[in-house]
C-alpha cells in the first residue's frame, strides 16, 4: 500500500529534509515515526528537499508499507513520535503510480523578509532580514521579468544536481504585511538556493543597488557570479505542492491540487 503524507516543520532544528549520515534531518525523524506505526523500517520520498533551517508548510511525501492501519494512525499516531517542531497534517492512501516527486505539477515556496532596522528577536530563525528600507514598488517591476519559461542558471547553487536549468515560473509576486516583505512564487519545480538567490538579487533592486532592468539582464546572462548574495534560509517556507485532481489529495487553496492560502505562519 502507497500513503501519501503532508507535514509542515520548522528547519531551523534540522540539518535540512534529506537523511545524512550523523545528522539529524526531517526525513530521519519522520521515518524513526512512522516505523513505530508500521513495526518495520519506512523509507519515505519527498515532493522537494528542503535545505537546513528551511521551513515548510506543506511538505509531501509518500512511502509503501506492507500493514494495514487505520487512517488516523498515520497522523496522530505518528505526531505522537515526532518532536515538536514536525507535524503530520494528512495522510491518505494513494495508487501506486503516485510519486510525491515526479507526479507533483507545481510547487510554491514564500520567503519572509524583515525589513526594519534592528534585527528580529522573536522572528529569529523564521524570517530574514535586511535593515535598509526596501522600495516594494521596484522590486515588483522588476519580478515582473521571471514570468514564464526561462534559463535561471543566475540564481543557480553551484553544487545544484537539476538536470536542467530552465524552469517555468507561474507566479512571482511580492508585498508588504507591515515590517515583513513577503516574497511569494509558483514554479514547475526549483533549482537548489533559486528562491533565496532571487530574494538577494530583488534586495539589490529595493535598497537601490541595481536599476529595476538589472533583474533581467541577469537572467539574461545565466552567469551566477554577478548575481547578489544568496539569502539566509531562514525567512524560506515550502509553502505547497500542486497534484492533478486524479489523486484526490485533499486540498487547500488552487484548484486540483494542494496550494495552501500561504497565510504568513507567524503573527
Amino acid at each position: 500500500m502507497r500513503i501519501a503524507l503532508c507535514l509542515e516543520y520548522d528547519g531551523a532544528e534540522f540539518a535540512g529534509w534529506q537523511s545524512q549520515p550523523g545528522g539529524r534531518t526531517v526525513q530521519d525523524v519522520l521515518e524513526h515515526a512512522l516505523a513505530q506505526i508500521a513495526g518495520a523500517p519506512i523509507r519515505v520520498v519527498c515532493a522537494g528537499r528542503t535545505d537546513a533551517g528551511v521551513h515548510a508548510l506543506a511538505q509531501v511525501v509518500h512511502f509503501d508499507v506492507a500493514v494495514d492501519r487505520p487512517q488516523t494512525a498515520w497522523v496522530r499516531g505518528v505526531n505522537a513520535h515526532l518532536p515538536a517542531a514536525v507535524a503530520v497534517r494528512w495522510a491518505v492512501p494513494v495508487g501506486d503510480n503516485f510519486h510525491a516527486r515526479f507526479s507533483a505539477r507545481s510547487r510554491a515556496y514564500r520567503y519572509l523578509l524583515l525589513n526594519r532596522p534592528e534585527r528580529p528577536g522573536l522572528l529569529s530563525g523564521r524570517v530574514g532580514w535586511c535593515h535598509r528600507p526596501l522600495d516594494l514598488a521596484a522590486m515588483q517591476d522588476a519580478a515582473a521579468c521571471l514570468i514564464g519559461e526561462h534559463d535561471f542558471t543566475s540564481f543557480r547553487a553551484a553544487e545544484c544536481q537539476a538536470k536542467s536549468p530552465v524552469k517555468t515560473m507561474h507566479e512571482f509576486t511580492v508585498t508588504r504585511q507591515g515590517d515583513l516583505i513577503v516574497f511569494d512564487c509558483r514554479a514547475s519545480a526549483f533549482l537548489h538556493h533559486m528562491v533565496r538567490n532571487l530574494v538577494g538579487a530583488l534586495a539589490y533592486v529595493g535598497t537601490g543597488r541595481q536599476p529595476v532592468a538589472w533583474l533581467a539582464e541577469l537572467l539574461a546572462a545565466r552567469d551566477r557570479r554577478l548575481g547578489a548574495p544568496t539569502h539566509a534560509p531562514d525567512g524560506l517556507y515550502l509553502a505547497g505542492v500542486e497534484y492533478d485532481r486524479q489523486w484526490v489529495l485533499p486540498t487547500a487553496g488552487a484548484p486540483g491540487g494542494i496550494m495552501p492560502s500561504l497565510q504568513l505562519p507567524i503573527a
